[in-house]
């Protein structure tokens, strides 16, 4: 069964966003090495629950964005056009790490996929 294994949360200020949720909650920041403004965030120790996420400027309008673990990006954006949906941004490779895309569903709330494939590019 999918499950939420990533979450996102688009900044104005990317840096005061960081300084934030530092001092709230002691979470750690590390610049993503990858093409674009992306931190990654660490939450907590590997055998505590919960995930980890990333932090990047903001793009458009909306709040925290949850991504899900699929294993075809292409048959979840069928099943979410099948069920009401829109597609907000298209597959598109994320280099070394896999396939992302992103929806709107029913409620108007931005929700993440990812297939992972470190080949893709």
């Amino acid at each position: 069964m999918p499950r939420v294994i990533h979450f996102e949360i688009p900044a104005d200020d990317p840096a005061r966003a960081r300084k934030f949720y530092e001092g709230v909650f002691g979470w750690s920041f590390q610049k993503w090495e990858g093409p674009s403004d992306y931190w990654l965030v660490r939450t907590g120790e590997e055998a505590e629950p919960g995930i980890d996420g990333g932090l990047a400027p903001r793009q458009g309008p909306g709040g925290t964005v949850n991504v899900v673990d699929v294993e075809s990006v292409d048959a979840t954006s069928r099943a979410v056009e099948k069920a009401g949906g829109q597609t907000v941004v298209p597959k598109m490779a994320v280099p070394g790490i896999g396939w992302v895309a992103y929806y709107q569903d029913t409620e108007g709330n931005t929700i993440g996929v990812l297939e992972s494939d470190a080949s893709a590019a």
